[in-house]
Order: C-alpha cells, then sequence, then structure tokens
C-alpha cells in the first residue's frame, strides 16, 4: 500500500515562492515515475513536473525554467520548488507515483497566487 501526503501549499503573491512536499510511504525505490499534477477549477488535471530514476526530469511548457522537481530518497520525499509564481498557476497540486501500471495520488493541497 502506497500512501503520499502533500504539504506545502498556501496563499502567495504574483512573483512569490512556494516549496510542495510530498512524503511517501516506505521506500521510494519501489516507484518507476514519481510527479507532481495540478487542477483548477473547470479544467482537467494536468501534468505539472516529473522525476524518474536514470532518466531525468520532465516539465509542462508552462512551468519550465519557474519550478523544480526533485527527490531525496533518504527522507522518502519528492519536492516541487515554485518560483515566479502567477494567477495562472492556481490550483490544487497533486502528487503522483508509480507502480507500473498502477498510479498514486495523495490528496492534494491547495494554491493560490494573488495578483
Amino acid at each position: 500500500q502506497v500512501q503520499l501526503v502533500e504539504s506545502g501549499g498556501g496563499l502567495v503573491q504574483a512573483g512569490g515562492s512556494l516549496r510542495l512536499s510530498c512524503a511517501a510511504s516506505g521506500s521510494m525505490f519501489r516507484f518507476n515515475v514519481l510527479g507532481w499534477y495540478r487542477q483548477a477549477p473547470g479544467k482537467q488535471r494536468e501534468l505539472v513536473a516529473t522525476i524518474t530514476s536514470g532518466v531525468g526530469t520532465n516539465y509542462a511548457d508552462s512551468v519550465k525554467g519557474r519550478f523544480t522537481i526533485s527527490r531525496d530518497n533518504a527522507q522518502n520525499t519528492v519536492y516541487l520548488q515554485m518560483n515566479s509564481l502567477k494567477p495562472e498557476d492556481t490550483a490544487v497540486y497533486y502528487c503522483n507515483a508509480v507502480i507500473i501500471p498502477v498510479y498514486y495520488w495523495g490528496q492534494g493541497t491547495q494554491v493560490t497566487v494573488s495578483s
């Protein structure tokens, strides 16, 4: 059983920064892919960033150069550093972990960027 618990969301002004954390139960080495997704009101859930061991990172075009995904295997945690935040980044952010073929999700954390 996999549990993912996000933290770090909140309200920030445009141009500000937040760091999201996702604590995973058990060893991180089980996961084929770790990532962050987001869902804004009235929109579909979309990929933000992924990190894959031995492959590297992948970002949505809308966040490239502003967001950075990283992982700390010793802490069983994946992070999303978000800089230069924009109002359009407002969404619920979800942590994701994949053990092929199953996708696991956290409960989500709200990020609100005010203009």
